[in-house]
């Protein structure tokens, strides 16, 4: 098949909206915590409650849709997805305001994995990473334009605006899949069981293990940016803004680059030296973080780092399970949210016992750990002659 960039694009598209839905709590935890009135660790549970769904509802709602047309699916996931924003707009308190988030994980749960395997198969094999990488992209942009641009409308019209723009973004997306994506058989049916049989593979499960310590170094800190932040540098309100900008904008390049690398030098050398990278960049945070210029580097180079992680995965994933690649993506997706929904309990958990500076260093323990199972997972082969080694 030709690759289809206009096609590609539209599910990035759709991919920023969930994205957004889900990361932009990070952003707006200053004005949930003066608005609500819960603590940080509290408003912080808003990422845990989506996480949680998501990383529970991908598999059980892929076997429920499984014989749903793929353009459908997609069309009907966002829409849930503006549905749950809209439900967080109008919430009157934290308690829906968390029903809410559930409601929206549902539809993220949906889209993301699917959206990714729709764009591999319409993608020829040679170009296979670099067109997963661009779908994964639009959860990078989320963390360019949509988190930092929450944080700042959140400062003068309050997170509820927020959430309602997300929705509206949410069925803009919704809208361009419809108009411009094909209409896309669904996969041979799968029962709920069989999902999980391709995770009887260690080395599938090696990387769905580095998947969760990845996402849940990563998100333990980043959820917590505010505070961090505050305590290296000194800056608070829209300097954080501009600041999660940088970050996303060395994710921005991560992402691209990983996809690149996966496709020409495979999955392994990538994955060790991008975890390598996040293990010392969030040891030296504290140290270096110490000036907006400081702040901005660090920011940079883990956000580059970090998001350069994911591409390889699906890439080695997609590899070891060609035959179920929709079904290896969609644990794939509930690892990156079992990781993020961790990441606001341990999170939480080092801020209250050990204050803010503690976070990086505990998150560089756990990228070292992701390093550690990449390395194990390789050594551990399976002779199947369906699976490429």
């Amino acid at each position: 098949m030709t690759f289809a960039p206009p096609r590609t694009a539209v599910l990035a598209l759709g991919t920023f909206a969930v994205g957004t839905s889900g990361y932009v709590v990070a952003g707006l935890l200053p004005a949930l915590t003066g608005e609500l009135a819960v603590s940080e660790t509290a408003a912080a549970q808003l990422v845990t409650a989506f996480a949680i769904a998501y990383a529970v509802g991908s598999p059980l709602f892929a076997a429920v849709t499984g014989r749903w047309e793929r353009r459908t699916l997609l069309v009907a996931a966002l829409v849930v997805t503006a549905i749950g924003n809209a439900l967080a707009a109008l919430a009157p308190g934290y308690v829906t305001l968390l029903l809410a988030r559930v409601v929206t994980a549902i539809g993220a749960a949906v889209f993301t994995p699917a959206a990714s395997a729709v764009a591999a198969e319409l993608t020829s094999p040679e170009r296979r990473g670099r067109a997963v990488a661009l779908v994964f992209g639009g959860l990078t942009v989320a963390t360019i334009l949509g988190v930092p641009l929450g944080s700042v409308l959140s400062q003068s019209v309050g997170y509820q605006a927020v959430f309602a723009l997300v929705a509206a973004f949410s069925l803009l997306g919704a809208f361009a899949v419809r108009l411009v994506l094909p209409a896309v058989p669904a996969p041979p049916p799968v029962r709920l069981a069989e999902r999980f049989t391709v995770a009887k593979d260690p080395r599938v499960l090696a990387m769905l293990g580095a998947t969760v310590l990845g996402c849940l170094a990563a998100f333990s800190v980043y959820t917590f940016i505010s505070p961090v932040l505050s305590a290296t540098a000194g800056v608070h309100g829209t300097m954080v803004s501009l600041l999660l900008f940088v970050y996303g904008a060395g994710g921005a390049l991560g992402n691209v680059l990983g996809g690149r690398a996966a496709d020409r030098w495979g999955a392994r050398g990538p994955l060790l030296v991008v975890f390598g990278g996040i293990t010392v960049v969030l040891a030296l945070l504290p140290l270096v973080a110490t000036t907006v210029a400081g702040a901005a580097i660090v920011l940079f180079l883990w956000g580059l780092a970090t998001w350069s992680v994911n591409p390889p995965i699906q890439h080695r994933l997609i590899e070891l399970s060609k035959q179920n690649a929709g079904l290896v993506l969609s644990l794939n997706a509930s690892a990156i949210y079992l990781g993020v929904g961790l990441s606001g309990l341990v999170g939480g958990a080092v801020l209250n016992g050990g204050g803010p500076l503690l976070l990086p260093e505990v998150a560089a323990v756990l990228t070292a750990l992701g390093a550690a199972v990449v390395v194990a997972g390789w050594r551990n082969r399976v002779k199947r002659p369906a699976l490429a080694e």
